[in-house]
């Protein structure tokens, strides 16, 4: 009880000493403020970006592998002259997969085509379609708020459906709070809504395409409409079995199967790219490492002069009160009790600082950095207070240490 209680009477002095001087306080916590504002700025925008991606590519299937002509480049020599020369991934090679692949829990079919206009009568909007095969809903995220999905009949046939988004709903068909069942253009060709998706809102970084402005339609009406041709360059994806941990066995097998239906030899190389989309995650969590490093170093520089500052006061702090502590230790007050008086009084300074430095990266998240949303994570906040107490203990055990030692006689006779 009576060391919790010399604590705590080493906290209250502490405290007395910054209030009895806040400019002195103000101006030693500046070097920590801008380092912590710097280190958990830095960390709290790379998180962002990180989780914004991450959103990202989960769209276009988590567990899948993309079978295309090109292989996506994450550093390295690119050797396309050589890409160049392979053949396109077609409906064909789609078909002899679905038909034959045994480890895969959904094969797809996809294409895109931009620059195309959706009308209902004087309405119109800018639209991306994508046309998709039946699984598409296993691979990726269709949240459907009004109609629903397609039927296998209607893919199969090729019949005059859409999904759209719900940016396309609200401008061809303002003020309709329901509009599945309604017709709208694409080029002059009607389409039938069946279903509209929930609205997302524009993102940082939509790989897959903004589903508020998107028209999904069955592969073979997408392909025989705005593609003349059902043998087109197509997106092939894959969703492997949990069981099939890395997905290993998958990617031997579509190797395997599509070598054979191209007529390769043993000794010909493959020509054809399996891309996987925690290859972008591992390159983007790279970039994102340099980053951080460089947010490290610049925030320690800072943090490294503001240290200083606190020790450089503490040392003064220390002088200054020279006779108050030969009369406190005169009086029966142990060497920790002094100790814990000038510590507890740096790692304040200290934890100011960086609260005051987390302060503004909060505010931070105020401000609108086009769509990119910013936010202050406890992990963030957490490793602020920590790093500002160590600086904290760094700063102030020295001179902490030299006051607890310090004779009762000399230090009272001190001027």
């Amino acid at each position: 009880m009576k060391f919790i209680r010399q604590t705590f009477e080493s906290l209250r002095f502490a405290w007395q000493a910054l209030r009895s001087n806040l400019l002195r306080t103000t101006l030693s916590l500046l070097g920590v403020t801008v380092g912590i504002f710097a280190i958990i700025g830095v960390f709290t925008i790379v998180d962002s970006l990180e989780r914004s991606i991450r959103q990202s590519l989960a769209e276009i299937g988590t567990d899948v592998v993309y079978v295309q002509k090109w292989p996506w480049g994450f550093g390295g020599e690119y050797q396309w002259w050589k890409y160049f020369q392979w053949p396109e991934t077609s409906y064909s090679d789609y078909k002899f997969l679905a038909e034959r692949i045994e480890g895969a829990e959904a094969t797809v079919v996809m294409d895109f085509k931009g620059g195309l206009t959706a009308k209902n009568g004087n309405n119109s909007m800018d639209a991306l379609l994508q046309g998709v095969s039946y699984d598409y809903n296993k691979i990726s995220v269709v949240d459907i708020e009004k109609g629903r999905y397609f039927m296998p009949q209607e893919i199969d046939a090729g019949r005059s459906v859409a999904i759209i988004g719900s940016e396309i709903a609200e401008t061809l068909f303002p003020g309709d709070p329901d509009p599945t069942g309604k017709v709208f253009k694409i080029k002059g060709l009607n389409y039938s809504i069946i279903g509209i998706q929930k609205k997302k809102g524009k993102g940082l970084f939509d790989i897959a395409g903004n589903p508020d402005t998107k028209v999904i339609l069955p592969y073979l009406t997408f392909a025989k409409s705005f593609q003349n041709r059902v043998e087109n360059s197509v997106d092939i994806v894959v969703k492997g079995k949990p069981e099939d941990e890395g997905l290993v066995e998958l990617e031997s097998e579509i190797v395997g199967l599509l070598r054979t239906k191209r007529g390769l030899k043993p000794t010909q190389t493959t020509n054809f790219s399996i891309n996987r989309p925690e290859a972008a995650t591992k390159a983007v969590s790279g970039l994102f490492g340099v980053i951080t490093m460089a947010g490290w170093v610049i925030g320690s520089f800072s943090i490294l002069v503001g240290g200083f500052g606190i020790a450089n006061i503490m040392f003064v702090s220390v002088k200054e009160r020279t006779n108050l502590i030969g009369i406190q230790k005169s009086l029966g007050a142990k060497n920790y009790f002094i100790l814990f008086q000038f510590l507890f009084e740096a790692i304040f300074l200290s934890l100011i600082g960086g609260l005051v430095g987390i302060g503004l990266v909060y505010l931070l998240s105020f401000i609108q950095l086009g769509t990119l949303d910013i936010v202050l994570s406890p992990k963030n906040i957490i490793l602020g207070l920590s790093v500002s107490s160590i600086i904290g203990v760094l700063a102030g055990i020295v001179p902490a240490f030299g006051a607890s030692r310090m004779d009762p006689v000399e230090a009272i006779r001190a001027k």
